[in-house]
Formats: structure tokens, C-alpha cells, sequence
């Protein structure tokens, strides 16, 4: 039998380790990362679980819904387990760690659970019936973590764990996602002032993965959670964790190179594990996290969607989706993208940036504010610049003035668009109910993002459901519909194949196929009817929506229609 000391996994990561770090400290990270593997093999069983047409992945907070006397978690496995069982085979469960701000992003200790949420036995709950995503937010720490804490207090083991300049250094070349600054003084334990490099905010310090012992002690907590039984680990803002002076600090060459050496340690301990990445970037930047397909994210977000199904929305146009979503390409058959319309944060623009005008993004800008939205931006050397468009899905894609009706028809096929695209589909909580802006929340906290960040009593929310005449149950019971079929449909499978097809200047039309099943899924735009001419090969098909055959060349879809033939 092979022995660690001699295994090719040894030699592969030795090799990552010196290019990382040279020969000497090489070594010491090499004992090191031996005796974590060897220790998580001992104690961590394997979960297979190959990838299919019905993967669905729930992305919610530990306590989206509460309810009296009861843990959030344990709230929130009720009510997945009464409604959600069918529909999602995974949930995204976002940091239910301690943290001391940015709703879970400030993470004080990677290896507990909020006592606010619950408890690791109801996490462990949760997986009864789902597999379970954790974050991995390793770019950087809250400030109140006790690894910080040590650091300030010069510890033995956490003299470099953060990054300490001068308060003139040139950072200008620095690419920023905030408008904050990037050093913040904090004064240590001897008295003596250090400025400390924060990317994201002053009580989130950017831990410094030039040291070997950072990235042994963050491959420690991510191999924690696959041992909590985490099947997928998302790598939270990934992209700006090696800092390197005079760059832009973002998509370095040792970035990946962490990322290939995480994901080839945690395989050595259960290689079914799946790595997300988060690059909120330029699309061409997003995409290069695949690596190879054999060596990086398994699955990368698909930033780009979002902004670009609103605007196909909102100016009932398909060009722009329609061409972006012809180029897309994937290294190989083992990496999908995550496909989501919503999340927890804002709707990107930087990945548009190169696809959208300007004046086409500066009127998706102009539209969030006119519906009840807010705009982020980030400092540039020319000035601020937009980041993120923050506002609910269900609000920005459609006018506040239009009636309910139309606004849930309209909403309920912008989520057929995503369902429908190559990848794994990711639906954010509050989508499944069509929530509305969170104004409320926003004039409490005065954080633009609490716009979409509402969180929900359980007997209420279960109140509207059963009402079958709310908003709530009606846009529920058509996402139901959405999420049932297709995971009937084996041509909606990550790994299979597509084309889009341009059969109508407002209807988005994309095939999938895999195996032997062939589907063509049409999305009228516009809100009038339009007629147009099918491919051949589907003159007499399934419309599986509709349940009834169709046959002939032409086919009508009504205003906001969605249509999925499915292939005699």
C-alpha cells in the first residue's frame, strides 16, 4: 500500500508549496499538511454523489425563517422539509458562524455555530434530507476573531497571519470592491499603531496567504466542514486573497495556485467534495477559475446572468443574452456553472461591463432606482463607478405600476430563463415567494444589500402560502411547477450540451440535449404575442408546460409566455 510519504498527492502539493513559499518553509508547511490530511482521513467517510438534471440548490440564511421558542435552524429544516423536500437537493447555507458584522461575513470563529441559529446537531439535521454548501470566507477574518486578537498580541504561530504597511505605501495599482479604505490603523497590544489591510471593510481583515501557516490554518477549517459533512464548499471572494504590491492585487498566479492546492487536499479526503468560487468580476476574469476543468472550481458563479436576464427583461430584447449566452464554452464535461438570478448580495455589473453599453447599464441603474432599488459603487482612480444594483429580483425586472398579475408572470419567467441554462441552478429564498424590497430593514440599517436580505416569522410566511389568492403562494406554486418539471427532464443534465437559437429577435430560445433527449426551451420577452418558425426538429414535440403535444412549423407564445417542447 502507498504511503503518504512517497504518494504522487505528496509530491503534487510539495511541488504547489515551493512555488508558493521556497524550499525551507516548504518543508515545515509538507509535515504540516501530512499530518491534517492524515488526521481528517481518520475521521472523515467519503459521500458520492455524482452530478444530475435534478441537483437544485437552495441558497438561504440559517435563520430566513424563526419561529417562537424554537432554534432558527431547526425553523428553517421544518419548513424545508414541509415545502422544499422535493424541489432542492442541496442547500446554501450562508455563514452561520459567529460574525460581528456584514450578516455573516465577518466571521469570528470559522469552527462554531452562532448560538443565535443553533447548533452544529442542527446543522447536522438539516442533511437528513439535503446535502449541504458551506462558505469557505477565507480572503479575510473578523477583527474580534481570536486569530486577530493573537496577532495584535505579537502570539507565537500568528506573527504574520495579516498584512501590516506603511500608511504611504503606494496601493494605487489596487483593484477595490468597496469605496472603503484599504488600510486601517488598529492599535495593538504593545501600544503601538499598525495599519492592516482590509479589502472589504474595517472589521474584516484580509488574512495574509504569504504566510504557509495562514493557508494550513484555513485548510484546517475547510476540511472541518466537509468532516460537519459539507459537499460542496464555495470560496468566498476568492479572487483577492495573495496580495502582491505593485499589481492589481486580484486573479494572481498564486491565487490559483491556492485554489488548486485546497481543492487537491480536500480531494485526498473525500474526493466527491465540489469547489464554488465567487469572482464577482468581468465575465473572461470569472470563467478562468475552471483551470483546466480538472484542477480548480467544479462550479463557478455564473455572474453575468443576472444583470443580463433583467435586461433582457426589461427591454423585451433577447440579442444581448442571446449572443453572450451563444459564447459560452467550459473546459471540459466535469465543470458546470452556478446559475442564479438572486443571492444574499447585490446584482453585479462589473461582469456585464464588456458585454452591456454603457448606456445600456447606466439604464438598468436608472430602472433599480425607479423601482424602489438602491446602487453601490466602488472607488476607481477616475472616480466612483457602479458595483451592484441592490434591489429584489421580483422588483427590478418589473414596474411597481404594472398589475400584480403580469409582475408574477413576468418574474416567474425570468426564473424559467436561468432554470433552463446549462449549469446547476442556485434560487435565493426569497425568490421563491417573489419578495418585494425590504425598505423597512434598509431605513433600519442603512446597508443598501438589506434590500434583499429579509428574513420571515414561519407561521406567517406559511400563512400566505396556504392562501392560495397572495402573491406569495401564487409565485411559489408556479416555481414549484418550474422546479418539478425540470427535474423530470434528463436534457436539463449540468454536464449535457446546448445551443441558443435566434428564432425571434424578443423570444430566448435555447436547446439542451443529453443522451438521447433533446428540448427546446422558448421564453417570449415581450409582452405581446409573437409567432415564429420552429427547427425542424421540432415539428411535433412535447409541451411539457402545457402537457399537450404540438405540432407544425410555427408556434405562438402569448405575452411573457414560457414554452418547453420536448422532442418526439
Amino acid at each position: 500500500m502507498q504511503t503518504m510519504r512517497s504518494s504522487p498527492a505528496s509530491s503534487s502539493i510539495y511541488a504547489r508549496l515551493l512555488r508558493l513559499y521556497g524550499k525551507t518553509d516548504s518543508i515545515h508547511a509538507l509535515l504540516a499538511w501530512k499530518k491534517c490530511i492524515e488526521d481528517y482521513r481518520a475521521r472523515v467517510t467519503p459521500q458520492p454523489h455524482t452530478p444530475n438534471h435534478r441537483d437544485c440548490i437552495l441558497i438561504c440564511y440559517g435563520d430566513s425563517v424563526s419561529a417562537p421558542d424554537e432554534a432558527p435552524l431547526a425553523s428553517l429544516k421544518g419548513f424545508m422539509d414541509a415545502h422544499l423536500r422535493p424541489l432542492f437537493q442541496a442547500v446554501h447555507l450562508l455563514p452561520f458562524f459567529p460574525y460581528s458584522s456584514d450578516d455573516g461575513f465577518s466571521i469570528i470563529d470559522y469552527t462554531a455555530v452562532s448560538p443565535r441559529m443553533g447548533t452544529w446537531e442542527d446543522i447536522s439535521a438539516l442533511q437528513e434530507h439535503f446535502h449541504l454548501m458551506v462558505d469557505g470566507v477565507i480572503n479575510h477574518i473578523s477583527r474580534h476573531s481570536s486569530w486577530f486578537q493573537s496577532y495584535l498580541a505579537d502570539a507565537e504561530g500568528f506573527k504574520d497571519f495579516f498584512i501590516a504597511l506603511p500608511p504611504e505605501t503606494d496601493l494605487s495599482h489596487v483593484v477595490r470592491p468597496r469605496t472603503s479604505p484599504l488600510l486601517t490603523p488598529f492599535v495593538d497590544h504593545a501600544g503601538k499603531t499598525r495599519h492592516i489591510w482590509t479589502t472589504f471593510s474595517a472589521d474584516q481583515v484580509d488574512l495574509n496567504f504569504a504566510s504557509w501557516r495562514v493557508l494550513l490554518a484555513v485548510l484546517d477549517a475547510l476540511l472541518f466542514y466537509v468532516e460537519k459533512g459539507a459537499t460542496l464548499i464555495r470560496l468566498d471572494a476568492i479572487a483577492f486573497v495573495w496580495k502582491e504590491l505593485g499589481t492589481a492585487c486580484v486573479h494572481l498566479p498564486q491565487t490559483h495556485e491556492v485554489i488548486q492546492f485546497l481543492r487537491e487536499s480536500i480531494h485526498c479526503v473525500d474526493p466527491h467534495v465540489r469547489i464554488i468560487t465567487e469572482t464577482n468580476v468581468p465575465h473572461a476574469e470569472n470563467i478562468s477559475y475552471f483551470g483546466s476543468g480538472e484542477d480548480e472550481a467544479q462550479m463557478v458563479y455564473n455572474f453575468a446572468l443576472p444583470p443580463l436576464i433583467a435586461h433582457a427583461m426589461l427591454t423585451q430584447h433577447a440579442h444581448a443574452l442571446q449572443f453572450w449566452a451563444h459564447g459560452l464554452k467550459l473546459p471540459n464535461d466535469k465543470v458546470c456553472f452556478f446559475n442564479f438570478t438572486a443571492s444574499h448580495d447585490g446584482i453585479g455589473l462589473r461582469p456585464v461591463q464588456e458585454i452591456l453599453t454603457h448606456e445600456e447599464i447606466t439604464q438598468l441603474l436608472l430602472t433599480c432606482k425607479a423601482h424602489g432599488g438602491q446602487v453601490s459603487y466602488r472607488e476607481q482612480t477616475g472616480g466612483e463607478e457602479p458595483y451592484e444594483l441592490n434591489c429584489t429580483y421580483f422588483d427590478l425586472i418589473s414596474s411597481p405600476t404594472l398589475p400584480l398579475e403580469i409582475r408574477i408572470e413576468r418574474f416567474l419567467l425570468s426564473q424559467a430563463i436561468m432554470l433552463a441554462m446549462p449549469g446547476i441552478p442556485g434560487v435565493y429564498f426569497s425568490s421563491l415567494f417573489g419578495v418585494e424590497n425590504y425598505h423597512d430593514g434598509f431605513k433600519h440599517t442603512g446597508v443598501p444589500r438589506t434590500l434583499n436580505r429579509e428574513k420571515f416569522n414561519r407561521d406567517f410566511l406559511e400563512t400566505l402560502l396556504a392562501a392560495p389568492d397572495t402573491k406569495e403562494a401564487k409565485v411559489f406554486k408556479g416555481y414549484q411547477t418550474l422546479l418539478s418539471l425540470r427535474a423530470q427532464e434528463i436534457a436539463f443534465h449540468p454536464f449535457g450540451g446546448f445551443t441558443c437559437m435566434p428564432l425571434h429577435p424578443q423570444v430566448f430560445a435555447i436547446k439542451r440535449h443529453y443522451g438521447n433527449e433533446t428540448l427546446l426551451a422558448l421564453h417570449n420577452l415581450s409582452m405581446n404575442a409573437v409567432q415564429f418558425e420552429l427547427p425542424p426538429e421540432f415539428s411535433h414535440a412535447e409541451e411539457l408546460l402545457q402537457n399537450r403535444a404540438h405540432q407544425g412549423m410555427l408556434i405562438t407564445l402569448k405575452p411573457s409566455q414560457i414554452a418547453w417542447l420536448k422532442r418526439a
